[in-house]
């Protein structure tokens, strides 16, 4: 019987994100039979004790592997990653997120790896970069692409960016959704009211909510400001925040700054989210940009309507006047008119959400797995392949007298 492949997941943070949950969810249920699971993080992050704890998951952490760029503290890592893996000796590599995307494929070349993989949850080069940083950014990302055996996008979009950009060819990149548990979100038997009591909602009013860490990327001072516009057209709307994170304090200023204290709540980080959406009558994410966001898969399997920014995969998922809405990066008062749309339309509202619970099962987190099991597995032979025809080249091909 063949010893099972070793596969090293690199992530830079384990945050309560959609990048991090997956890549945990993919360590913990790859095929035993088959590969050896180990993941390897940097700086502490929420969910360290989570992975630590995962049953057959050798982790391991690299703590001067920052979110920043800092050249000697990056330098100190790469060194430090090329070191581990090194001594681990993983079959493959994959990589997450843009610091440990580009630390960890140079580290792996320069261990020896035979196979590495990146995922892409979106690009680390994002629309708040200016050109000269964008410029550098992409530069990176074109020499870690010369390392790297294969891609692995959670979009469409995000693949034919990165072929536009000149980072691979389209046959180097295969798209796998980023999934989540269906039959969790679909199949909820909690108590609404009591749930709502919980988080200090008002049982009669419609909740809009969205589900994201309060960072730039995700604007959550958009949200509140589109709370304010949509409480002008029905004052009986209130909402929920779930998360946290650099943006509480601006967060919570902003809602103090309209009055919209008794209307507004910040619920902090939250484990039960498939509980929480199913109070929810809108979700809504004001992403100034995103691979593909978990949280819209999730409020469709749980039948809540989306109302959402159009960005990268976004289209791929949410489709205006069937499942949800989208409206372009920042623009406020577009979100606030198709929530008020929703909200004061709720048979259209209730169509819309049953129309999102039959997400197709290419979206199920469990297949998912089976599909980087499955590009994992065709990478080897490939490289293996690529081997055995070097090794007869570098020795010649035996003739036939």
């Amino acid at each position: 019987m063949n010893e099972p492949i070793a596969v090293a997941h690199l992530i830079t943070k384990l945050e309560l994100g959609g990048a991090q949950q997956n890549t945990l969810f993919t360590v913990s249920h790859l095929s035993r039979d088959r590969f050896r699971p180990m993941l390897l993080t940097g700086e502490p992050g929420l969910l360290d004790a989570e992975a630590a704890a995962l049953p057959g998951v050798a982790f391991y952490q690299v703590p001067s592997m920052v979110r920043p760029i800092n050249p000697l503290m990056d330098l100190l890592a790469l060194m430090a990653l090329t070191r581990l893996l090194a001594k681990l000796k993983p079959a493959i590599v994959h990589t997450h997120s843009s610091k440990a995307g580009i630390l960890g494929r140079v580290a792996a070349r320069l261990a020896g790896v035979p196979v590495i993989v990146h995922s892409i949850h979106g690009f680390g080069f994002t629309p708040a970069h200016g050109p000269l940083a964008r410029r550098f950014l992409v530069t990176l990302e074109r020499l870690a692409a010369r390392v790297t055996t294969g891609f692995i996008a959670v979009s469409e979009a995000n693949r034919r960016q990165g072929v536009a950009l000149g980072l691979f060819s389209a046959d180097r990149c295969t798209v796998v959704r980023s999934g989540i548990d269906l039959d969790l979100f679909r199949n909820v038997r909690v108590s609404r009211p009591a749930k709502r009591r919980e988080l200090g909602l008002d049982q009669n009013r419609p909740v809009v909510g969205m589900i994201a860490p309060f960072k730039p990327q995700k604007a959550p001072l958009d949200f509140v400001r589109m709370a304010a516009l949509v409480q002008e057209g029905r004052p009986d709307a209130q909402f929920l925040l779930v998360g946290d994170g650099e943006l509480r304090s601006a967060v919570e200023a902003e809602i103090a700054k309209l009055g919209l204290a008794g209307s507004v709540h910040v619920a902090g980080w939250r484990r039960d989210i498939p509980d929480v959406m199913h109070c929810l009558d809108v979700l809504v994410l004001t992403s100034r940009w995103e691979g593909l966001p978990r949280v819209y898969l999730e409020a469709l399997a749980s039948g809540v309507p989306v109302v959402g920014t159009r960005v990268d995969g976004a289209a791929e998922v949410i489709h205006d006047s069937v499942n949800g809405y989208l409206a372009e990066p920042g623009d406020v008062r577009g979100l606030a008119e198709r929530v008020l749309s929703l909200l004061n339309r709720p048979e259209e509202a209730a169509r819309m959400g049953q129309a999102g619970r039959s997400l197709p099962g290419e979206f199920d987190i469990h297949e998912m797995v089976r599909q980087q099991e499955r590009a994992y597995e065709q990478w080897l032979a490939a490289t293996r392949n690529e081997k055995s025809l070097s090794r007869a080249a570098a020795y010649g091909t035996p003739t036939k007298n």
